[in-house]
């Protein structure tokens, strides 16, 4: 008997700690429950814009509003689209966004593969907290009074003379550098908002100079600057991915230029005002060049075309060439209405604007005037001298050949082989042109026999203090 109470006292003890704890465990759950949760509400900016960016933005941006919708900004999906807002906040359950990740409607992304269910709870979650937009602005670090330091020279895109031939711009990381046209000095620095500067062009009487480029995959932009102030004028964002080949209109009232998503747009110069916009080309449009009438463009794309078009009414006139190759670059004699272009298959050719004579079904390319030998490799660069009299040719080997355009003679070569030419410019008077490409380094060789005359780097690097004061004391 003793041995039995003796058990039943260890039970009830055993059950009384028991209960004692099953009693705190329901205190604390109890006291959690009104406490707040230390989970972290769902960030917009660093969670749910990525998801949007990387597998939505392609189909629902403004260039391509699928369902006229876009998702480049917070507004603009906040806006939703052609069946309404994209989301209710704080009701997932009634958010059409919902129906289409989960495929209850029509699943998206369209043609792809579902998002993966952790990217489905994190959005849901972000509606059911309430939808909020916590995007931080940021201060962007460059700017026209920090301007960007560099440990390496940058490719070099583009280079333009000035009309009075004192002058040579460059391009660089979000910025133009203008330097003496002789590379003794570095004159101004023109800071944008563009990581890339794609084409520089100065107006005929000098007193503007355009620039186009971007930011892949974000924006294209048009740049205007004074050339006398070396002060902007205007900066117009156009399309959302780089912008290329820009060139303006005789009379510099007009600039067209091409883009990544294969269309050729005209703009009033400086507002940026779109007045034409073609969707004819098949494929990225690389360069773009008015004829002397300043009525009519012509643009260039991989998809092998010379397209003609008349600016008023974006009336597509012709292709003006046979389909030989993709084609990366185009210039336009500046005396005569004729093109000048080349690409992939390193040929490159001259055709006369205007067709006269009739197109027949054997594809004669009756615009054309006359093909160049065979480059050593891909073309990548044009450039015609002033008068027009000879064409220099500048491909992926490094090599720059100059040919008399009258007789298509060759006249020398710039023996550079430093990677891949991307740039030519003839100075004014004809006695020197520069080049710049893939190692960032301009060169100056005097014509006619193509002697190298000065190598420099156009932007300042080393160490930012040194660099800053030299920029500091030089004269403008």
């Amino acid at each position: 008997m003793e041995r039995f109470i003796l058990r039943t006292r260890w039970f009830q003890s055993a059950l009384s700690s028991l209960l004692a704890m099953l009693i705190c465990a329901c205190a604390m759950t109890t006291g959690s429950a009104s406490r707040p949760s230390r989970v972290k509400p769902v960030s917009y900016q660093h969670q749910v814009w990525p998801i949007l960016q990387a597998k939505c933005q392609g189909c629902h941006q403004p260039a391509s509003p699928g369902g006229k919708l876009s998702v480049t900004s917070f507004s603009d999906f906040a806006k939703g689209g052609e069946h309404g807002p994209a989301y209710q906040p704080g009701k997932p359950e009634h958010s059409a966004v919902m129906d289409n990740l989960t495929g209850v409607k029509t699943l998206m992304p369209k043609g792809g593969p579902a998002l993966v269910a952790s990217d489905i709870a994190l959005i849901r979650r972000w509606i059911s907290e309430g939808a909020k937009d916590d995007t931080v602005a940021s201060k962007d670090p460059i700017d026209q009074a920090h301007p960007p330091i560099y440990s390496l020279p940058p490719v070099i895109a583009s280079l333009a003379y000035s009309p009075d031939g004192q002058t040579i711009a460059v391009s660089g990381y979000r910025e133009i550098l203008l330097h003496r046209a002789d590379g003794s000095g570095l004159r101004a620095r023109l800071v944008g908002q563009s990581q890339k500067i794609e084409s520089i062009v100065y107006s005929a009487d000098g007193k503007l100079l355009a620039a186009v480029g971007g930011d892949a995959a974000l924006f294209g932009e048009i740049q205007f600057w004074n050339p006398a102030t070396n002060k902007p004028i205007n900066a117009v964002k156009s399309t959302f991915d780089t912008i290329f080949g820009g060139s303006l209109s005789p009379d510099g009232k007009l600039l067209a230029f091409g883009g990544a998503d294969n269309s050729v747009r005209v703009v009033s110069v400086p507002d940026g005002k779109q007045i034409m916009r073609l969707d004819n080309h098949s494929d990225w449009v690389f360069a773009t060049a008015f004829a002397l009438d300043g009525k009519n463009v012509l643009s260039v794309s991989r998809d092998q075309a010379i397209k003609l078009t008349l600016i008023d009414g974006a009336s597509f006139i012709d292709d003006i060439n046979t389909h030989f190759t993709a084609l990366r670059c185009l210039v336009r004699n500046p005396k005569v209405d004729q093109v000048a272009c080349a690409g992939d298959d390193g040929i490159p050719r001259i055709y006369k604007i205007f067709r006269t004579e009739a197109r027949t079904m054997n594809q004669e390319d009756h615009n054309l005037i006359r093909a160049f030998e065979k480059q050593p490799g891909p073309s990548t660069a044009l450039a015609f001298s002033s008068d027009g009299a000879q064409l220099a040719v500048g491909g992926e080997q490094g090599i720059v050949n100059i040919y008399n355009v009258a007789d298509g003679k060759f006249v020398t070569t710039l023996q550079e082989k430093k990677g891949v030419i991307f740039a030519l410019a003839f100075q004014p008077d004809g006695k020197r042109i520069a080049t710049g490409g893939f190692d960032g380094h301009v060169r100056l060789y005097n014509l006619p026999g193509g002697v190298l005359v000065k190598d420099f780097v156009p932007v300042p690097t080393g160490n930012p203090r040194r660099t800053t004061a030299s920029l500091t004391h030089t004269p403008h």
